[in-house]
């Protein structure tokens, strides 16, 4: 696996945009682990077992110290109380309850070297307008930085329509574009100045 270039790695918050199958899960769990080996997932559509596997399974670490904020598993029906790595919130649809988990590991994790993933702000769109979507990413990125602590979101580029997209893109400092071009995965950087690197594979 080529490493992620210097302007991603760098970069306080990325939101990585594109359709689907195109590689955007690998690229946000890449991140995260080379940001952090106690990053914080916040995952609005695979519970926490899931997300530690895969997490483990994309770059060979088992993150014992992944931090999931898990809004699947107690909207399947199944009510687990919280443990200090894995926070249980309704559903997707509850922002407040997510911003409430997400101050708790805040709190909890007072000197720790973090950082934060939301995946994916898709699934929060289908229960909030993109307004409402962008002040709780917008939140969310700066209580983040406030801990020093870089942030990553996903969302999916064709399931929404431009201006939807580009209302998300706001609160992050990079927006790296994923897509598959004969058979391979590709990605490439966009800065806030909308200039974009030319297309890696990965």
């Amino acid at each position: 696996m080529s490493p992620l270039p210097d302007a991603v790695v760098s970069a306080d918050s990325v939101l990585v945009s594109g359709p689907p199958m195109s590689g955007k899960y690998d690229l946000f769990n890449r991140l995260l682990a080379v940001w952090s080996d106690a990053p914080v997932v916040v995952s609005t559509g695979r519970t926490a077992e899931k997300v530690r596997a895969d997490h483990d399974r994309i770059v060979g670490s088992g993150g014992d110290d992944l931090v999931v904020i898990d809004c699947v598993t107690h909207q399947q029906g199944d009510k687990r109380a919280d443990t200090p790595t894995t926070k249980y919130v309704s559903g997707p649809g509850d922002l407040t309850e997510i911003g409430v988990k997400f101050t708790d590991v805040v709190e909890a994790s007072v000197g720790r070297e973090r950082a934060v993933g939301i995946y994916s702000l898709s699934e929060l769109l289908m229960y909030w307008d993109p307004d409402r979507v962008y002040q709780f990413t917008r939140v969310m990125a700066s209580q983040s930085s406030g801990q020093g602590w870089p942030f990553v979101g996903v969302v999916g580029s064709t399931t929404h329509d431009d201006q939807v997209i580009h209302t998300l893109y706001e609160p992050f400092d990079l927006v790296v574009e994923t897509r598959i071009e004969d058979g391979e995965r590709q990605f490439r950087a966009r800065d806030r100045m909308g200039q974009p690197s030319g297309w890696e594979s990965f």
